[in-house]
C-alpha cells in the first residue's frame, strides 16, 4: 500500500489527469451516442444521463484533487485546498468581473459578426430565469466539481514546472478534451453539428485558461472566483441570455470575445499572468 502510494506521490500530475478523466468518463460512457445508434455500450447505469453528467465533474477531477492532494500534501494540503474553494476575501473587482464582465465579453465577441447586431434582442424570459440557471450550474453542475481539480490542484503546479504560459496551454487542452464525451450525449447542450463544433469548443476553453489562470493568480490562488467565473459562463451560455439562439447555435462569440481578451493579457503581462511563485508555493515546494 506505502509503495502505490509512492508511485502516485511521484507522479502527481499524471495520475491526477488519469483519475480525472476516467472517473468522469467512466460515468458518463454508457450514454454516449454516435448518430442513429443505439449507444456506445449495451447498458446504461440506474441513473438519468443528465445526473451523470452533472456528478461526472465530481467524480473525476474533484475527486482526483482530493486524491492526489490527499497522497502529496496529506490532511494540512486537503484543508489548504478547501480553504481556497471559500477563498472571499479578493476584492470587489474580481466579483464584478466573473459576474458581469464574463456575459459582456462574450456579448462583444457576437456582435462584431455580420448582421449581429441588427437582430440583437433581449428576451425578457432569460432575465427571469438566468438567476434560477446559475444558482444550478453553480450549486451542481461543472464549475463546483471541476474547478478544484483543475485550477486547484493542476494550474499551480503546471505553473511550478513549465510557468504560467506553457502550464495554462497545457492545462487547456487537457481541459478542453476532457468534454469531448459531451459532445456525444443526447440532448446536451454543447454544439454538436461537425467537427468545427470542436475546434471552437477548444478554442474557447483554451481562451478562458488564460482569463482563468491571470484571475487566479491576481487573487491569491482563489477558487472561489474561478468557481464563479465558470458558473456564470456555463449559465450564460444555457440560457442564452441577451443573445436568442446565437450562443447555443455557434460558438464563435465565445472564441473571439474570450480570444480577445486572452491575447490582451498575454501581452500586457508579458506572458506572466499574474503569476507569483511565493503565492502558489506557500512557502514551500508544491510536489511535481
Amino acid at each position: 500500500m506505502n509503495s502505490d502510494r509512492n508511485v502516485l506521490a511521484r507522479y502527481p500530475l499524471t495520475f491526477f489527469f488519469i483519475i480525472a478523466y476516467a472517473g468522469s468518463w467512466l460515468v458518463m460512457l454508457p450514454y454516449l451516442r454516435f448518430g442513429h445508434s443505439v449507444g456506445l455500450l449495451p447498458f446504461s447505469w440506474p441513473v438519468p444521463f443528465g445526473l451523470s453528467a452533472a456528478i461526472a465533474p465530481f467524480a473525476g477531477p474533484f475527486l482526483a484533487a482530493f486524491i492526489m492532494t490527499g497522497v502529496t500534501e496529506g490532511r494540512e494540503g486537503i484543508c489548504c485546498l478547501v480553504k481556497r474553494i471559500v477563498q472571499w476575501r479578493v476584492g470587489i473587482i474580481w466579483y464584478l468581473f466573473a459576474i458581469i464582465g464574463i456575459p459582456i465579453i462574450t456579448i462583444l465577441g457576437a456582435i462584431v459578426l455580420p448582421g449581429v447586431l441588427a437582430s440583437f434582442q433581449m428576451p425578457w424570459h432569460s432575465l427571469l430565469t438566468y438567476p434560477l440557471s446559475f444558482f444550478i450550474t453553480l450549486v451542481i453542475g461543472g464549475p463546483l466539481g471541476e474547478e478544484p481539480g483543475w485550477r486547484g490542484f493542476a494550474l499551480p503546479r503546471l505553473q511550478q514546472i513549465q510557468g504560467p504560459l506553457v502550464g495554462s496551454l497545457v492545462l487547456g487542452i487537457l481541459w478542453a478534451f476532457w468534454h469531448l464525451p459531451y459532445f456525444w450525449m443526447p440532448e446536451w447542450g454543447t454544439p454538436k453539428d461537425g467537427i468545427l463544433d470542436i475546434v471552437y469548443f477548444v478554442l474557447a476553453a483554451l481562451a478562458l485558461t488564460f482569463i482563468y489562470t491571470w484571475v487566479f493568480n491576481n487573487t491569491e490562488n482563489s477558487l472561489l472566483i474561478v468557481i464563479l467565473m465558470h458558473a456564470t459562463n456555463d449559465a450564460f451560455f444555457i440560457n442564452q441570455l441577451f443573445i436568442s439562439r446565437l450562443v447555443t447555435d455557434t460558438l464563435l462569440p465565445f472564441v473571439l470575445g474570450f480570444g480577445t481578451l486572452a491575447l490582451l493579457i498575454v501581452i500586457l503581462t508579458r506572458g506572466r499572468l499574474g503569476y507569483k511563485e511565493h503565492v502558489q508555493t506557500k512557502d514551500k515546494k508544491l510536489e511535481t
